[in-house]
């Protein structure tokens, strides 16, 4: 099984959580408490959609995880909330990019 590297880290050196999990649903964060990415984890794996954000909260990615591997929709947001890449996952490889 995969190791979830993230997970090994408990604390900052500040003491803020690098993550909390609670029901299936993990949350990492920054150093800073902001949260950086949040979604499903089941069977120690990223599954279903995720979200991930900049240090200054906001949104820069969307994507979709099935059995821990890039599965679906993926769509990155530049700074000014503009769409960068919206590309196509399967199985963790891309097949389609736009």
């Amino acid at each position: 099984m995969r190791r979830i590297v993230m997970l090994e880290k408990k604390r900052y050196t500040n003491g803020q959580e690098v993550y909390t999990y609670n029901e299936n649903r993990l949350i990492y964060y920054y150093k800073s408490g902001k949260i950086k990415a949040e979604g499903p984890f089941e069977s120690n794996q990223m599954e279903g959609e995720w979200r991930f954000y900049r240090e200054s909260g906001q949104l820069c990615q969307i994507g979709n995880f099935q059995n821990g591997k890039k599965h679906g929709t993926w769509i990155r947001l530049n700074k000014e909330n503009q769409q960068e890449y919206n590309e196509e996952f399967i199985d963790g490889k891309i097949v389609k990019a736009k």
